[in-house]
């Protein structure tokens, strides 16, 4: 008899927990599980990728009704109570600015009522990231077993607290991805200290190699310095640390371009800036891409300028790839990093990341050494399959 897996997350664009569980469900044993999934978002581009056994589930009614027009919600007279939610989110959302936390804990607040719970049983029911998805599990969810994952560091404070507590209290286990997410987590639910766990996001070197060989259209032509970076285009990613960053790099002078993998509710604000600073042929944003790592594996450089990572997926992927790496200093940076081993670690400025970017350029025995010790260190982490394998029994 096969396990009946449930995996909830927001969507499948392309973000590092996202990529973190196509891997994984590519890395699982179909003959042993059968496996529903089950997203909040649909028409991310890491869908078109999925395994083939994997049954997508059916968008939610709710989900495919707070996706219509506000005209054509008034219009379904039966669907009062689901707009009265959705107003209602909104209403909240204008009110006040909010966190990310405070997001998800006022939508689950305004819609839980009208989300139906799931009519299946399983046996493992797992939430693939934080908020919304793991209040659905908790909720909305029959299964024999429930884990859910903490793939970002965020640290929860009085009312968000509260409410998130009331739901990891249901969980079996709390998979955090990296030493430093854990650590953080607990020190918002210290009391969950035996029960979370560290299961690092999957990479699989032999899968991204193949992939980054493909013949693809992708290619970066240019022969100057290439920089790449990537990940959403939101507060978190440090975007406005890149952009004063590339137009240092630009008055010092340096032949380069800076390329973007990303999208987000950024992006307005940041192409403003771009035409604002004359950086058009520097900064140049190339939207999302299904297999990224052409480009990667065609970079000199790769820059990451987040605030936090719970892990850092784009970091490890440019490793596995022989890129050396400059960072900003986040939490979680040297579950992965070693300064000037396998990259730089740097201050959270502007300036301190284009001084890491300019002694990259002007110290080329440094770049060579970085490079080597790249092409040495482990690559991947399947180990951590044989993690999770034990974790569902």
């Amino acid at each position: 008899m096969k396990k009946k897996l449930l995996f909830v997350i927001d969507s499948l664009d392309c973000a590092g927990a996202e990529k973190s569980l196509v891997t994984l469900l590519s890395l699982l044993d179909y003959q042993k599980y059968q496996v529903d999934l089950l997203l909040f978002g649909y028409g991310g581009v890491l869908e078109t990728i999925l395994p083939k056994e994997v049954n997508l589930l059916p968008p939610l009614p709710y989900t495919q009704f707070s996706e219509k027009t506000l005209s054509k919600q008034f219009f379904q007279l039966n669907n009062q109570n689901m707009l009265r939610a959705r107003m209602k989110y909104s209403l909240k959302l204008r009110l006040k600015k909010r966190t990310n936390p405070q997001k998800a804990r006022v939508f689950w607040e305004s819609a839980s009522s009208v989300i139906e719970t799931n009519p299946k049983f399983y046996d493992i029911a797992i939430s693939y990231a934080q908020g919304v998805p793991t209040f659905y599990v908790a909720e909305k969810v029959k299964s024999k077993k429930k884990f859910s994952w903490v793939n970002a560091i965020i640290k929860l404070h009085g009312k968000d607290r509260v409410f998130q507590k009331q739901y990891y209290e249901i969980f079996d286990n709390i998979v955090a991805v990296s030493d430093t997410t854990r650590e953080i987590f607990l020190e918002s639910y210290p009391e969950y200290q035996i029960k979370t766990k560290v299961i690092y996001d999957i990479n699989n070197q032999d899968s991204i190699s193949r992939m980054a060989d493909l013949q693809t259209s992708e290619h970066i032509d240019f022969e100057g310095l290439k920089i790449l970076t990537i990940g959403r285009l939101a507060s978190q990613k440090g975007y406005d640390i890149a952009l004063d960053a590339c137009r240092l790099l630009k008055e010092a002078g340096v032949n380069f371009k800076w390329y973007v993998l990303g999208k987000g509710p950024k992006e307005d604000e940041i192409r403003k800036y771009i035409q604002k600073n004359d950086l058009v042929n520097h900064f140049i944003l190339l939207g999302t891409r299904v297999n990224p790592y052409p480009i990667i594996k065609n970079s000199d450089i790769y820059v990451q300028t987040s605030r936090y990572e719970g892990f850092g997926l784009a970091i490890a992927e440019a490793r596995m790839l022989n890129i050396p790496v400059v960072t900003t200093r986040f939490d979680a940076v040297y579950n992965q990093m070693e300064h000037e081993k396998n990259g730089l670690v740097v201050e959270m400025s502007s300036s301190a990341v284009f001084n890491g970017i300019l002694r990259l350029i002007q110290d080329q025995n440094l770049k060579m050494e970085i490079i080597e010790y790249l092409k040495s260190e482990q690559k991947g982490n399947l180990e951590e399959l044989d993690k999770f394998l034990q974790l569902i029994g």
